[in-house]
């Protein structure tokens, strides 16, 4: 009896090693969720590649994107240095004050400008859920969302800010294997030559380039689903955070924000996950006038 009890125990210990050299092929799911105003969320991660999944359970738009701080700075920094400045900056552009607000954007702090944006979950929905996978160095990250409440006010302004550290420990996962790649660059914007067909679909975004816009932002790729209502020219307008009315809450009426890929710097690719249902799309970038910039791009799953 004890043999055979032995044996099982020594085969259970070989089963749960090799069990345990397979989830090195997996991608662990990192859950993020927003009730209301906050993100919510681990306070580390493994370098390497990571998966998310954010669930938006509030009623309003957000996304997530992660930037990478100079070693040292953290959310107590941006909470006194760098949020007043862009609140400061917001509510004299609301108020018609644009030179003004202009050099308010000016008080930012020199190590701001060695912030890098890392990619992260494109806009999502309320009630939806969106999947991005990215590839992180160690170091300190914050976590944002910058869309702008009914009276201007960003998100990160509001408390949709959080730190995550990226340890020297890496996950050994690889690199996601897109079905659908697209890439954008600067001046020829979002390039697709796949077809997007009903289902599961893991696409690939590649950052061929990256620079700052009319808005002071890099660009990057967002997946709408559009509906009969939906107006392209109101998406267009919505998606420039320098405009009085733009991020600004409601998101326009007929679209639905199914996640993307928040910019990187060049020569990056990030993914997200999406199941593709039969209807009318659209890929944006987060920039002024996106369509003359050929970063609007429909297209039609049936």
């Amino acid at each position: 009896m004890k043999t055979i009890f032995n044996y099982f125990k020594y085969s259970a210990v070989i089963l749960s090693l090799i069990c345990f050299g397979c989830k090195t092929d997996k991608h662990p799911i990192i859950d993020i969720s927003t009730q209301q105003m906050e993100i919510q969320t681990v306070d580390s991660i493994p370098s390497g590649w990571n998966t998310f999944k954010y669930k938006n359970l509030s009623n309003e738009t957000h996304f997530i994107v992660f930037e990478k701080y100079p070693e040292g700075k953290g959310i107590n920094d941006s909470r006194a240095e760098v949020l007043p400045v862009f609140d400061e900056g917001m509510t004299l552009f609301n108020e018609g004050k644009t030179d003004e607000g202009l050099a308010a954007f000016g008080k930012l702090p020199a190590w701001f400008y060695e912030v890098a944006f890392t990619g992260g979950l494109g806009f999502t929905s309320p009630n939806t859920t969106s999947e991005s996978t990215i590839y992180f160095e160690p170091g300190n990250y914050l976590m944002e969302c910058y869309v702008k409440m009914p009276n201007g006010k960003f998100h990160s302004v509001m408390g949709m800010l959080k730190e995550i550290r990226v340890t020297e420990q890496k996950r050994k996962i690889k690199e996601p294997k897109p079905t659908i790649n697209l890439s954008i660059s600067s001046d020829k914007g979002i390039i697709s030559n796949d077809t997007y067909k009903v289902g599961e679909q893991v696409i690939g975004v590649t950052f061929l380039d990256q620079k700052a816009h009319e808005h002071f932002l890099g660009h990057d790729v967002h997946l709408v689903k559009l509906s009969n209502k939906a107006k392209l020219e109101e998406l267009d307008y919505w998606v420039n955070w320098l405009n009085p009315k733009g991020l600004v809450t409601p998101s326009p009426k007929g679209v639905t924000f199914l996640g993307g890929m928040q910019e990187m710097n060049k020569d990056n690719t990030g993914y997200f996950n999406v199941n593709l249902t039969p209807g009318n799309y659209a890929l944006i970038a987060e920039v002024p006038e996106p369509t003359k910039k050929n970063m609007l791009k429909r297209f039609t799953v049936k």
